[in-house]
């Protein structure tokens, strides 16, 4: 008699034991992830509880719906401030004449302006940084005097050299920045380097986003002066505004 017929019995037998040990392992492995949830349960009365939320139910809370409508008010204010800012001329840099320089400064939070002279080139360079930046900080009004045309207001704050930079918070004169003193002493300086002194003035504050990477960082503009009074430098010698 041939073996064939009981090769081919053991085969069939051999498949048999190979599925039911296959169905006990995922048995097993069934048992095992049931227990484990189960442990992790909480226990009352020696019964498993399950607890059930339903997303409707959350919608009826009223801590949620307070919740809510706080930040919906709180939404519909800032957008309310935002538009009344652009109005008074906040995300925009233009030039204002000299009876208009006291409304402004004295009527909002911050302001940064830039005394400057048609002629001069650096005045030139520092209206390009100073127009995205006014884009960026939409809560501090950037703008710009004609020295020559504003004579009142260049005596009184003492402006003899431009370009010349004077940051105010309500009101009040916070600090300055006297020709590219500060910058490097160069003409292509980024605009971070203006951005970082200002930073430290106070008159421009970090948008949300960025203030967690700027907690990161050792603090910009740490050799900016907060002091009103700067010295000539021979780098300023064309900008001379008397």
């Amino acid at each position: 008699m041939s073996d064939k017929p009981f090769a081919a019995e053991a085969a069939q037998f051999g498949q048999a034991m190979n599925s039911i040990n296959y169905s006990q392992v995922v048995e097993a492995a069934v048992r095992d992830y049931k227990r484990d949830v189960m442990d992790k349960q909480p226990q009352a009365g020696g019964k498993t509880m399950h607890q059930v939320v339903a997303m409707d139910d959350l919608m009826e809370d009223e801590e949620l719906q307070k919740l809510h409508e706080d930040r919906i008010a709180r939404l519909k204010a800032e957008r309310e401030k935002r538009n009344q800012q652009a109005q008074k001329g906040h995300g925009t840099y233009g030039e204002i004449s000299e009876g208009d320089f006291l409304e402004i400064v004295t009527q909002t939070d911050f302001v940064v302006v830039h005394f400057f002279h048609r002629e001069f080139e650096r005045c030139k360079i520092m209206d390009k940084h100073l127009q995205p930046l006014a884009h960026k900080y939409f809560n501090t009004r950037f703008i710009k005097v004609s020295a020559p045309d504003s004579p009142f207001f260049t005596v009184k704050l003492n402006i003899q050299m431009l370009p010349c930079i004077v940051g105010f918070s309500k009101g009040v004169a916070v600090g300055r920045i006297t020709g590219f003193e500060g910058m490097g002493g160069r003409d292509d300086f980024p605009t971070s380097v203006l951005e970082d002194h200002l930073l430290v003035m106070g008159v421009i504050t970090l948008p949300e986003r960025n203030r967690e990477d700027e907690d990161r960082t050792d603090g910009p503009g740490k050799n900016v002066r907060k002091s009103s009074h700067f010295s000539k430098t021979a780098s300023d010698e064309d900008s001379d505004f008397e």
